[in-house]
């Protein structure tokens, strides 16, 4: 089983990179004290956020970013995910930027984004905030101008004729496209060594709190559980694979993303599949998952929006709806660059691209929700998540209702998961207050409800 994750509190001091000069050691400021640890308390009620930090302002920097950190707080965000941080490689580079993807140094910091002073001081101004930070780690690959491709080739895959190659996948024996990086050889010890050695920079100079791990699953599960050991002697992190793949949590990881209820959410929302293939779901994880593995729970994230569509070109009017399902469900919920501001455009991957910041029905709405869950121990989603009951209605294709429970608290959501009105009954009783609108209502097993397509309720109990 896991380790308990508690983050120790503790005063770090700044420490300058060894190749910066020493003036600006001078010009650095002792690190705030960061935030009350991560309890199992605090995951109960986390809301996550991922930063693009390209996209976020005009500018594009940390400083932008970091001036909007209070915001965040505001929608009961409790742990920030930056995506990758660091300088990207020019040659095979996409585009006129690059992928945030095809790292040269994993301990630096890219300049389009700022200087390393700017990166602390957003770490700073978070923890100061009691938020925490996550870095985007990228263990799979490397740009193509990282000096491990010359002084050390044998860190990377090669064909047999020696050339370093691009990732593959291992289902079709095709390269994924992903040309603008090069495949490291996880067979290569010296090369693990050198990766865990990278991460231990962050935590331990900069006072970062884990790491979201890109493709957690195309490297070996025992690196994983080795570099999660070795970041843990030096204080708990926080780890978040992109995977859903169960045996990475068992050591090392901490949280996974929900991929196959993302997918499910998406074909309901399209009409292919309905809300009993999502009770065949949560059964599934059931027999599959420990009760202290946690799910990362969205409707967007950076290769949804940019490959795959928005939201509203791939749930239309579900939108809504499922955003509060994401909220509703055990796990912790994503917001995404740009949700909380309606976004509706795909952001470009290797291009600038300002996300407009404009408030519309989804800020109100994430504010609301992140209240909520802190509050109400019902929608408690960590390694103690409320219990989750699916209650029996007239029409168990079309309505998903269930009731959460923990600490005295209660709450049922009911869901109309179609395009069509419908009337239905619902296995369930009692006195409710709608959250959403404040209106009381009292739930009897015989009454009738008349639900407009994709609409919801969150009812507390009273």
């Amino acid at each position: 089983m896991k380790k308990i994750f508690i983050l120790i509190v503790g005063i770090c001091s700044l420490i300058a990179c060894k190749n910066e000069p020493k003036k600006q050691e001078k010009e650095e400021k002792p690190r705030a004290e960061q935030p009350v640890p991560i309890s199992d308390d605090v995951l109960e009620t986390a809301v996550i956020y991922e930063a693009n930090i390209r996209q976020y302002s005009e500018e594009g920097s940390f400083n932008a970013f970091t001036k909007d950190i209070p915001k965040l707080k505001e929608l009961g965000v409790k742990v920030i995910w930056l995506m990758p941080v660091y300088p990207i490689s020019s040659t095979k580079s996409k585009g006129s930027l690059g992928s945030y993807y095809a790292i040269t140094d994993y301990t630096k910091v890219n300049p389009e984004f700022g200087t390393l002073e700017d990166f602390r001081n957003l770490v700073k101004i978070a923890h100061e905030n009691d938020m925490y930070i996550i870095l985007d780690w990228v263990a799979n690959h490397t740009g193509w101008d990282h000096v491990w491709i010359k002084e050390h080739p044998e860190y990377y895959t090669q064909d047999k004729d020696g050339n370093i190659i691009d990732p593959i996948n291992p289902e079709t024996g095709e390269s994924w496209d992903w040309t603008d990086v090069a495949d490291l050889n996880y067979d290569n010890r010296e090369m693990r060594q050198e990766m865990i050695k990278d991460m231990l920079y962050w935590v331990k100079e900069e006072g970062i709190d884990g790491y979201r791990c890109d493709v957690a699953h195309q490297v070996p599960v025992d690196f994983w559980e080795d570099a999660a050991a070795r970041l843990r002697e030096v204080k708990p992190v926080f780890m978040l694979a992109e995977a859903e793949q169960p045996e990475l949590l068992k050591n090392a990881f901490d949280m996974q993303y929900a991929w196959k209820g993302h997918h499910i959410m998406n074909e309901i929302a399209q009409g292919k599949k309905n809300a009993e293939d999502w009770d065949a779901y949560i059964a599934k994880n059931d027999t599959l998952l420990e009760e202290d593995d946690i799910f990362m729970n969205f409707t967007s994230n950076h290769d949804e929006n940019s490959w795959n569509g928005t939201v509203f070109e791939r749930m239309g009017d579900a939108a809504e709806t499922f955003a509060v399902m994401t909220y509703a469900i055990p796990g912790m919920p994503l917001i995404y660059s740009g949700q909380e501001y309606d976004m509706d455009k795909r952001l470009l991957f290797f291009e600038k691209d300002t996300i407009l910041k404009n408030k519309g029905k989804f800020y109100p709405l994430y504010e609301k929700l992140g209240k909520l869950k802190k509050q109400n121990t019902a929608l408690n989603g960590g390694k103690k998540a409320a219990s989750y009951n699916r209650l029996s209605t007239s029409d168990d294709k079309k309505v998903l209702a269930f009731a959460r429970e923990k600490g005295g608290d209660k709450i049922v959501f009911i869901a109309n998961l179609t395009d069509n009105p419908l009337r239905f009954t619902v296995d369930a009783r009692g006195s409710y207050t709608n959250y959403m609108t404040g209106e009381k209502m009292e739930i009897n097993a015989g009454t009738s409800y008349d639900f407009k397509p994709w609409e919801y309720v969150i009812l507390t109990a009273n």
